[in-house]
């Protein structure tokens, strides 16, 4: 960032409230349209990437939700491998809505994340943007969420029936079309509330969890404030921090994501029937998977997210001392 004015205070109110305007090397200003466009496309690099990467988990986690017989899921990646083999008839089936889905999600999450977090504070104003800072979290991880959801949904919803029922459809291209014939343009949609069910309690932990966390481990773990350790060294934080979310995030969303699974293989269902079919304990299938898989991706979703923001010259999420100047951040940055 180009260098300003020392002044001291809150590194919360420093980022949403600069003193005056910050700008880095490459010509992206805090809080410009640029700034959004850059934490949009880290966003849709995070999770259409790693999403994609884990399809074969993916694929095992909706059979096994949707009724499979697999004794565990290295058993049912073995039975897949051994079926289908490793592409998109076998363990990758469903990566092309996964890619184009999550891309677009983690485009809006975190994109209008950092829009709706900047747009909140300034609402409220400095002292309670930082007396109530989980909050703020909160409201604008959940407002994020639920715009990512409506672009998620219908990339979602291929997914699960290409994934789950053997012989509907090989991927993208043709599950798409099929999928319209046989449900409409609204059965593109017609998961979207069990989706924000799912993805808003997930994504508000994903985010409230992580900034916490972050905070903690530079205040407690680590000897030196944020702004004393490298790039390369903050990164490790976010991925620790990331994985830890991550695994809170499995939890809280997991009967949603049960119901979700089932919702978009049986057409004409509802959420009441399938949740009243499953039963408490049915709603928590595949958890272990769920954790194992959720906590990695959490983890490498922030990491990503993070390193494409260092190599534009924009600074790390999360964690920074109580007490900064703002030439320290110029310096670092």
């Amino acid at each position: 960032l180009v260098r300003s004015p020392s002044v001291t205070q809150n590194t919360t109110n420093l980022f949403l409230f600069p003193s005056q305007k910050m700008t880095n090397q490459q010509g992206i200003e805090l809080y410009s349209g640029k700034f959004y466009a850059a934490c949009a496309a880290g966003g849709a690099l995070s999770c259409g990437l790693t999403h994609t990467a884990i399809t074969p988990l993916d694929v095992v986690k909706c059979r096994m939700q949707t009724g499979a017989p697999y004794k565990n899921t290295f058993d049912g990646i073995a039975t897949i491998y051994r079926q289908n083999g490793m592409g998109l008839d076998g363990l990758f089936k469903g990566a092309a809505p996964t890619l184009v889905g999550y891309s677009i999600q983690g485009l809006c999450k975190f994109g209008f994340y950092e829009y709706f977090k900047r747009t909140y504070a300034v609402a409220v104003g400095e002292e309670n943007a930082e007396k109530y800072k989980s909050l703020l979290y909160i409201a604008a991880s959940a407002s994020a969420e639920f715009i990512a959801d409506i672009g998620l949904c219908p990339w979602e919803a291929v997914k699960v029936r290409v994934q789950t029922q053997d012989g509907w459809a090989r991927g993208l291209s043709d599950g798409l079309p099929k999928f319209i014939a046989e449900d409409g343009m609204g059965g593109l949609f017609r998961g979207v509330v069990p989706l924000w069910s799912r993805q808003i309690p997930y994504t508000v932990m994903k985010f409230l969890g992580f900034e916490r966390i972050v905070e903690g481990i530079y205040k407690n773990a680590l000897s030196k404030p944020k702004e004393e350790y490298n790039k390369m060294q903050q990164l490790g934080v976010t991925f620790a921090a990331g994985y830890l979310a991550g695994i809170l995030c499995a939890t809280v969303s997991h009967p949603a994501d049960v119901i979700v699974s089932k919702l978009n293989k049986q057409p004409g269902g509802s959420v009441v029937s399938i949740a009243k079919e499953l039963g408490f304990w049915g709603c928590w299938t595949g958890l272990p998977v769920r954790i194992a898989m959720i906590g990695t991706l959490t983890g490498l979703q922030w990491l990503i997210y993070d390193a494409f923001k260092a190599s534009v010259g924009l600074p790390t999420s999360g964690g920074s001392k109580v007490v900064v100047e703002i030439d320290d951040l110029a310096e670092q940055a």
